[in-house]
């Protein structure tokens, strides 16, 4: 009775052996790690499967507020590529000669957004209306997070700081002011387009003026500290690419002409 289970058995004992053989063999030191601005994680968690099939490199994504990764990068934490949301981070590597100058690319422009939660919708309808006494606005953290940093340019731009700044409640990144937002724990926030994209909860009311804050631009440069440089170059190029160009739009991005 059990000896026509013998042959089958026998496949899967060969199946499962071909898979531990060829996870074994796979070639381990290609893999890179890579430091990625917060506001990029939905559109990179859909490029990275496409591009570890098609290269055969496994990608590790460290996300978090670009000042954050900065910090870390420059205490020595283990890393190959870097792509900012801002310039301001990767010039302050490039000074201290922690970046491979000759890999620096920018990649993507974005747009800053008011969005206001649902209770609050009717109230606050322009980013003049930030002026109402009891609301509570989010942005991150302008000294680490770069939309921080672009929504405090906008607001002083328009006069608005000096009144509304005692109103703020500071994030650790982007993502965090989307939450704060999402489950009206604020009325507003100040986020990139890119970021509402899929909002539920909030709407966005307005976008700021470009001419209001510095260029939203998001570049990616090697770490000279990098032992897989071609693996981080092949990322790049990947990300340049027109299967990396539609996951970024629709993730609203737009891509930089190189």
């Amino acid at each position: 009775m059990k000896k026509p289970f013998l042959p089958l058995l026998l496949v899967i004992c060969l199946l499962l052996l071909s898979g531990c053989v060829q996870s074994s063999t796979r070639d381990t030191s290609k893999d890179i790690t890579v430091c990625a601005a917060a506001s990029l994680k939905e559109a990179l968690e859909e490029i990275k499967p496409d591009f570890e099939e098609s290269y055969n490199i496994r990608l590790t994504l460290n996300l978090a507020a670009s000042g954050t990764l900065q910090k870390q990068i420059e205490e020595g934490a283990p890393a190959d590529l870097f792509i900012s949301a801002g310039k301001k981070q990767m010039d302050a590597l490039e000074e201290k000669k922690l970046i491979d100058i000759e890999s620096r690319k920018e990649l993507l422009k974005n747009r800053l957004v008011l969005i206001v939660s649902k209770e609050y919708r009717d109230r606050i309808r322009t980013i003049a209306d930030l002026n109402a006494a009891d609301i509570r606005i989010s942005i991150g953290e302008p000294t680490v997070v770069p939309a921080g940093q672009y929504a405090k340019e906008s607001l002083v731009s328009m006069g608005l700081w000096d009144r509304v700044s005692s109103k703020m409640v500071l994030a650790k990144d982007v993502k965090q002011v989307l939450t704060y937002v999402e489950k009206g724990e604020v009325a507003v926030g100040i986020v990139y387009a890119s970021d509402a994209v899929d909002i539920k909860e909030s709407a966005v009311v307005q976008a700021f003026e470009e001419s209001s804050h510095s260029p939203i631009v998001y570049p990616a440069a090697i770490l000279s500290s990098s032992k897989n440089k071609d693996s981080a170059k092949a990322l790049i190029d990947y990300l340049l690419s027109d299967n990396a160009k539609q996951v970024f739009e629709k993730y609203g991005y737009n891509m930089i002409d190189i």
